[in-house]
């Protein structure tokens, strides 16, 4: 039975911004409160009427557990709205949206407030794991004189710290850091140093043209970061327009110094930044009488190998053509996040390729080759960022709009998943 489309009748990001920069003083609940302000006081939606907000977070701060709670609140929602964090890694943002879908194919609720939040400048360094026993055996000491004997124990490299964005990039199935995946598929595929740093500095091309267009004008608003000298960002602050070729190429490999070609340089920006959407049934916005951005048609999420978890857009694609019956020839749009300038490479080969088809579906036809023309046609997350909890939801709002300016109908947002998985959605705005 064909499903109802979801109507996607607002949505709203704020600007990405580099780790450790403007933002860095901005806390993830509140960032996340200061979008969703906004975008309910653009929506035609009464804070009132929603049923449930979702949030996508990784690195859920501590101060502030179930993250979506907190934003919902300090955002304005009424108290009897309940709401929940999701976490599914990089698509931490599109989970948001599809558990409300499911909801509402349910029958649970109407109307959903979905998206995504993070702040990576603020991921904690965490006490080593020897340092931690150490304030314990101290809390349990009884006298001055069992304390001491206990510090007697104390080592200087016991205060080394645990990064915790280290760790949370980092598979613990497979042990490999996300970019060390991203190293295995360019052997897999043999995409060398040079191809990688070209995607790169396209992606850096592509955004600084959409930038100076207005085009992420469209899509975002401006955030005040330092209120006492009236300081605010409204663009997307990783974009290097004076990057070249030969900037990229004097940097070292990042993740197999000695014969790695994954450098920061061709990799996603660690950031920090939120996105929104207000979610209905296309019924429920004929009704209200209000004119969608775009819908939601079908979605997949799939499972493969933690190790090439990078491939995750072309598995997940696979099964959402299954489950539409379309073909790549009917996809105009199509945003793959940039995690590393490998992956995405790696992925548009596999999708193209009748043997890789045949080996993991068992078919003798590709996926689909895609035209680079559509493909990130505004740059991506090496240019923009990759706040892990909030791509999900950036890559939707960008696919829809692209499509309206361009006066088109279908468009595809996917993405790998940390830990082996991939997920895709189809969307369309007509």
């Amino acid at each position: 039975m064909k499903k109802e489309r979801i109507a996607i009748v607002s949505a709203l990001r704020t600007p990405m911004a580099r780790a450790g920069g403007k933002f860095q003083k901005i806390q993830a609940d509140q960032l996340g409160a200061i979008l969703f302000r906004e975008l309910m006081m653009r929506s035609l939606v009464g804070v009132d009427k929603v049923d449930e907000v979702i949030i996508g977070n990784v690195a859920q701060p501590i101060h502030a557990a179930n993250i979506a709670r907190v934003i919902a609140l300090r955002a304005g929602f009424p108290e009897a709205t309940p709401a929940i964090t999701v976490h599914r890694n990089c698509a931490s943002g599109m989970e948001s949206i599809t558990t409300a879908v499911s909801r509402i194919y349910a029958g649970e609720g109407k109307i959903y407030v979905c998206g995504g939040v993070e702040s990576m400048s603020n991921i904690p360094l965490v006490y080593s794991e020897k340092m931690t026993d150490l304030f314990s055996k101290l809390a349990d000491s009884k006298t001055v004189l069992d304390k001491m004997r206990t510090m007697l124990g104390f080592k200087p490299s016991f205060i080394k710290p645990v990064v915790g964005l280290m760790s949370g990039l980092t598979d613990p199935v497979s042990g490999l850091l996300m970019g060390s995946t991203a190293e295995v598929l360019a052997q897999d595929f043999g995409i060398s140093r040079e191809e990688q740093d070209a995607f790169a500095l396209r992606s850096h091309q592509k955004a600084q043209k959409a930038k100076e267009s207005g085009r992420f004008a469209l899509e975002s608003m401006a955030i005040v970061y330092d209120e006492y000298e009236g300081k605010y960002l409204d663009y997307d602050d990783g974009i290097r327009e004076s990057q070249t070729l030969a900037k990229l190429a004097v940097l070292r490999p990042f993740f197999d110094r000695k014969n790695g070609t994954v450098t920061a340089g061709n990799s996603s920006q660690i950031t920090d930044a939120a996105a929104g959407v207000v979610l209905m049934s296309e019924s429920e916005a004929k009704v209200r009488g209000l004119e969608p951005l775009g819908y939601l048609r079908d979605y997949a999420y799939v499972g493969l190998d933690p190790k090439r978890m990078g491939l995750g857009p072309v598995f997940a694609t696979h099964k959402l053509f299954k489950q539409t019956g379309l073909s790549m020839d009917d996809i105009e749009i199509v945003e793959i996040n940039e995690a590393f300038s490998a992956q995405v490479i790696a992925c548009e080969k596999a999708f193209a390729s009748p043997e890789f088809a045949k080996t993991h579906f068992g078919e003798d036809k590709a996926v689909g080759a895609i035209d680079p023309d559509i493909l990130n046609v505004n740059g991506g997350a090496i240019a923009l960022g990759h706040p892990v909890g909030m791509t999900g939801t950036r890559l939707v709002l960008t696919v829809l709009h692209e499509l309206r300016l361009r006066k088109q109908q279908r468009g595809l947002a996917t993405l790998c998943i940390g830990g082996g998985q991939g997920a895709a959605l189809l969307l369309e705005v007509k």
